[in-house]
């Protein structure tokens, strides 16, 4: 396989796990040298780290909160001062607190927000001092297709994903005369710990909604990233790349 990211230096958020995890073994295996961030799971985030060497990558581990805008901006600019540069950053980590409205916490609703949205704007300010002085940078964002279409009892995760795709088209705006690009993916329904907790009739329920009928995978997702993040896409800016089966189009 070519390197399409041969002396590259990617950072992923939330790579201890699902897509992250996947994206940041991928970057390996093209040829990038990796962060691999993420908030508490320290057995997690050493398999990643494995599986990222495995894939004859090199990789380093960075512990921070997303939502902690001072944790993001030392660790951030800590990494770059040590490597130098930063050519991509893909903002993974998200989590889901579900509930329906009247039963919603207000915690339960800040910390969606700060973790998902919040935690987006954070790594991307960080990233994009640097990526401004280099004049190259490519952001990609994970949203969801919950974003789009909404989900009952998902209206804090739903609307931190639809936040996402207003950022990425203003943030695109901002910075694509540097030659940074700002796009997103907005995966489906994926096979991932966030969808495992779902019943089999929810989750049957969700799939006959699918023109595919199936669920989808990481492998299916993170194509679209690499793509994104790769030189391949250097006209593409402020989008929305859609993974998800059919189910929103």
């Amino acid at each position: 396989m070519a390197e399409r990211f041969k002396d590259r230096v990617a950072l992923v958020t939330g790579a201890s796990r699902g897509i992250g995890r996947a994206v940041a073994v991928a970057f390996a295996r093209e040829g990038a040298s990796v962060a691999l961030c993420y908030t508490s799971n320290d057995g997690a985030a050493e398999a990643a780290l494995g599986d990222v060497r495995a894939a004859g990558g090199n990789g380093e581990l960075l512990k921070f909160d997303v939502a902690d805008s001072a944790a993001v901006a030392a660790a951030v600019a800590g990494f770059v001062k040590a490597r130098g540069r930063l050519d991509v950053v893909v903002n993974s980590a998200g989590i889901a607190l579900d509930g329906l409205l009247l039963r919603q916490s207000d915690d339960d609703w800040a910390r969606q927000l700060a973790v998902n949205l919040t935690g987006v704007m954070a790594v991307s300010r960080e990233a994009a001092k640097a990526m401004l002085r280099a004049r190259y940078g490519r952001i990609v964002n994970l949203t969801s297709v919950v974003g789009e279409a909404g989900s009952a009892g998902q209206g804090a995760y739903a609307a931190t994903k639809a936040g996402i795709v207003g950022f990425t088209k203003s943030l695109a705006r901002e910075v694509a005369s540097r030659n940074i690009s700002v796009n997103a993916v907005s995966p489906g329904f994926i096979d991932t710990d966030m969808t495992a907790r779902l019943s089999a009739e929810q989750k049957d329920a969700i799939l006959k909604s699918v023109p595919i009928s199936r669920m989808g995978t990481v492998a299916d997702v993170v194509p679209a990233v690499l793509y994104l993040a790769s030189d391949e896409a250097s006209y593409v800016t402020g989008q929305v790349i859609r993974v998800n089966g059919g189910l929103y189009m």
